[in-house]
């Protein structure tokens, strides 16, 4: 059996972000990755943004570690000259009802550390987007965009500079546990029948990261949530649009609403919408759910045409809360939760786990 220091299961921008603190950290780190290349899952299918840190809880995990992981995400863009850009994007009130709203959104940005947003009028945020239609609006200009896959490769070659190593086409069939039995007690045995002794495990496994953590032996399944699946749905736009910053109109309690984003190409896309699926590999996009689109783009936009929306593509968000559920925060499970020495469990890393990853793999270093 090979013994190494080391394992990360899954090599999307999670777990090449932990691989790469742990090689940093002077660690002999091996990545398994189940698919034949890098960030095939989450990482290659969500909306590319920086997220600011303004609508999550105080006090989460997932604020703090959007808050820290933006500043740390755009300062090792820039030193690495992986493509991004810091467009901003405009937080809108389509109603007037909605305005009063503005001012909970800056405290609520307020209590996570965001405290860069500006308050516009009707005429300013107009002034900055002449197709926008709205009565007010708030400029988040520290919400960006970036090349997901650019940041990806940088962060694989960086953990390989640091003498790890990348496994593709590793799927892990069973990961078992054999407390206080030498100086490799975690056993890892990927479906080929190869089997790996380590003493850190760090399960970045994304949409499969509960399920590989119920197939833990020695692991009290009890702490474990249940895994859930949602869907979003993006339609991307025929022909250029008219904004250079992202739209995202004022949340309502059915969600975040239809955001439009850009791509660092200067490509509209609109969603994701929120679609519960009973299984991750369920990516089709249904062009009729397209349809209620319309309306919701035409609050901000008027001037959306019909016919304008293609569908694009589908992303999956590994929950772990459910429909009727408050979404539920960054589950890190340490040796401190779960009574295992060496073993981490990144469990329901959805948005913002992009923006976060660097700031979660410096968590998860040091945990262990």
């Amino acid at each position: 059996m090979e013994q190494v220091d080391a394992v990360v299961i899954g090599a999307g921008v999670v777990g090449l972000a932990v691989g790469r603190a742990l090689a940093l950290a002077g660690r002999e780190v091996m990545v398994l990755e189940s698919e034949n290349a890098i960030g095939t899952g989450t990482s290659s299918r969500n909306s590319e943004v920086i997220h600011a840190g303004i609508y999550y809880p105080a006090g989460s995990l997932k604020a703090r570690l959007c808050v820290q992981g933006k500043e740390m995400l755009y300062a090792y863009c820039a030193e690495r000259g992986v493509a991004h850009q810091r467009l901003g994007k405009l937080i809108v009130a389509t109603s007037p009802e909605q305005v009063q709203d503005l001012d909970g959104i800056v405290a609520k940005a307020a209590a996570n550390g965001v405290h860069d947003l500006q308050k516009l009028t009707k005429a300013q945020a107009q002034a900055l987007e002449p197709a926008l239609s709205c009565e007010a609006a708030l400029l988040s200009p520290s919400t960006g965009v970036i090349d997901s896959h650019g940041l990806m490769l940088s962060l694989q070659g960086d953990m390989e500079n640091a003498g790890g190593l990348l496994a593709l086409v590793s799927p892990v069939e069973r990961i078992g546990v054999a407390l206080g039995t030498g100086t490799h007690p975690i056993r890892v045995t990927t479906q080929d029948g190869t089997e790996l002794a380590c003493r850190v495990l760090v399960n970045a496994a994304g949409l499969h990261a509960v399920d590989l953590a119920r197939r833990t032996e020695g692991l009290d399944h009890t702490r474990l949530p249940k895994a859930w699946y949602a869907k979003g749905n993006y339609f991307t736009l025929a022909g250029k649009a008219p904004f250079s910053r992202l739209i995202y109109p004022v949340p309502e309690k059915a969600g975040l609403g239809v955001h439009l984003t850009l791509d660092l190409g200067g490509q509209a896309k609109f969603g994701p919408d929120v679609q519960w699926v009973d299984e991750p590999t369920d990516l089709q996009v249904d062009p009729r759910r397209g349809d209620a689109f319309y309306a919701e783009v035409r609050k901000y936009w008027p001037d959306l045409a019909d016919g304008a929306l293609q569908a694009g593509y589908a992303g999956m968000r590994p929950k772990i809360s459910g429909p009727h559920e408050v979404s539920a925060d960054f589950m890190i499970q340490g040796p401190a939760d779960h009574g295992v020495p060496g073993l981490v469990n990144l469990l329901g890393i959805e948005s913002p786990g992009l923006t976060s990853s660097l700031a979660i793999a410096e968590q998860v270093r040091t945990l262990l």
